[in-house]
């Protein structure tokens, strides 16, 4: 009796030892974890993978989806860290990525959303119109993308052109309203209300401009609007601040770098504001600068300096950081032939490019030419007037006129004080003025007309010198178009009117899908 007890005693502890040594390995199992700093980006991103939880000194191999980025070594605590390269090809969306013990066979995985963020008028500082992270857009496929969804807005998109910026995409609205709308759209509707919208006291014609965490715009009504972009938890939000400025705010649109908010006015002046605020709920600038005619033009920035353009018919260049006093004067200015409306400098390698209401288009020495006024290194001559923005790319400068043609021009000029352009490009159909602003993205060439579409021309050229678009992308019942597309993540975005029918004011999305 005694040794039957025994044994059943015995048997209890071997299974009592085996389901503890089945529980630790459980344990261990689930104790090995990855995580990825950051955990978004566009292609070729690097990141930075740290894991735990895997055998002292064996092999980690890390997978992004099926492929291989690379292997560490674990050290004594079973700790690893590998910087990762996210491939060019990945295309937009979550991506599995796993870590594998290659003696223990412990796995952990985690996700990297691929995404490619377009956050200000032009994309980026220097207003050069070019996404170098575009992949799912190609030539190839470009005749395929179809109207997606739209987003419904109070009144007509006049100018104004969107910012998308981790999955929001923002525009403002001749109703005098910033809208947020989900950048994916609302699936399976496919007319999307907005996540929420800001309102401010006249017309907005601005364009957002998103940094570190607020969405910048102007208004019509004298002010200068900051909102938080992850919104307020409601439909409508109120600011956080606003900035006080002298004039309207028109179809000047924000620029945030280093930490100062840059604007033009309709009362001649441009306008530096601290885009953390002032910690009160009205802003008055750090500084300012004076102009000899209204400011339209978006302000540019290349090292240092900070462009804009004036009716006056001047470009001005002025120190980013200001003067140390409250009214600042420009480095120095460069004259045109004519006003300068909506056109706003781009700069590329060392050149600063921008349209005037003569007709042509013009290129400085971005570094100034060591006077107060200074030349151009070279005109070229388009249609009756230019409100287009240049873009640049590729050693291409592209541009629209007023009289429905698209400008390629050579980026670094022709040799003599006037050139010609490359090619130029036209839509199929009716004919009207071009004064969306280009935008470049993975070899092709999007910019909008005042025909109710936004063009899409191979941004090569056809081999011959007047091009036909690829594809044109068509509104439903409005011909103005003059919000310039973001283009993103395999989506191409603008705003426009639709005051033909209503409801107007939308947001158009094509993409592939």
């Amino acid at each position: 009796m005694v040794s039957s007890v025994r044994s059943r005693f015995a048997r209890f502890m071997v299974g009592a030892i085996l389901a503890v040594e089945i529980l630790a390995g459980a344990s261990f199992a689930v104790a090995a974890s990855v995580s990825l700093s950051p955990k978004s980006g566009p292609p070729t991103t690097k990141t930075t993978a740290t894991g735990s939880g895997f055998s002292s000194g064996e092999t980690v191999a890390v997978t992004f989806d099926t492929a291989t980025l690379g292997t560490a070594t674990a050290d004594s605590a079973g700790n690893f860290a590998l910087v990762l390269t996210v491939s060019k090809s990945a295309q937009p969306g979550a991506h599995s990525v796993q870590a594998s013990g290659q003696t223990s066979g412990l796995t952990a995985s985690t996700k990297f959303m691929v995404q490619t963020n377009w956050p200000s008028f032009k994309n980026s500082p220097a207003r050069t119109g070019v996404n170098a992270f575009e992949n799912t857009i190609t030539k190839s496929n470009a005749t395929r993308l179809q109207l997606a969804w739209q987003g419904q807005m109070g009144d007509l998109v006049d100018f104004s052109s969107p910012a998308v910026v981790n999955g929001v995409v923002y525009v403002g609205s001749f109703d005098g309203k910033l809208y947020a709308f989900n950048a994916n759209g609302c699936a399976p509707q496919t007319l999307c209300q907005p996540l929420w919208s800001g309102a401010t006291g006249n017309d907005i014609t601005s364009s957002p401009a998103v940094a570190n965490g607020t969405v910048f715009i102007g208004s019509a009504d004298h002010k200068l609007y900051a909102f938080s972009a992850k919104g307020c938890g409601k439909s409508s939000c109120s600011p956080l601040w606003t900035g006080t400025i002298g004039g309207a705010i028109l179809e000047s649109s924000p620029l945030v770098v280093n930490g100062v908010v840059y604007v033009g006015s309709f009362d001649k002046k441009f306008y530096a504001f601290s885009a953390s605020g002032c910690g009160a709920s009205t802003c008055s600038p750090l500084w300012t600068a004076s102009t000899g005619d209204h400011i339209t033009s978006s302000p540019s920035f290349a090292s240092g300096v900070v462009y804009i353009g004036s009716q006056d018919g001047k470009l001005y260049a002025f120190t980013a950081s200001g003067c140390g006093a409250s009214t600042c004067s420009p480095l120095w200015t460069a004259q045109v032939g004519s006003a300068i409306f909506d056109s706003s400098p781009a700069i590329a390698n060392g050149v600063v490019y921008i349209g005037s209401f003569d007709g042509d288009l013009y290129a400085f020495n971005a570094a100034g030419c060591g006077q107060s006024t200074c030349q151009p290194l070279w005109t070229g001559t388009t249609g009756p007037f230019i409100s287009s923005s240049p873009s640049v790319a590729n050693g291409v400068v592209y541009v629209g006129d007023g009289d429905s043609l698209f400008y390629a021009f050579k980026a670094a000029g022709c040799g003599s004080a006037t050139c010609s352009p490359l090619w130029t490009g036209q839509a199929i159909g009716a004919q009207a003025a071009i004064i969306s602003s280009p935008t470049v993205a993975n070899g092709l060439v999007y910019v909008g007309e005042n025909n109710g579409m936004v063009m899409v021309f191979n941004a090569s050229g056809c081999g011959t010198s007047f091009c036909f678009p690829i594809t044109q992308l068509l509104t439903n019942n409005e011909q103005i178009v003059s919000s310039s597309p973001a283009v993103v993540n395999g989506s191409v975005y603008f705003g426009s009117a639709d005051q033909n029918q209503a409801p107007i004011g939308r947001l158009y999305v094509f993409n592939l899908r």
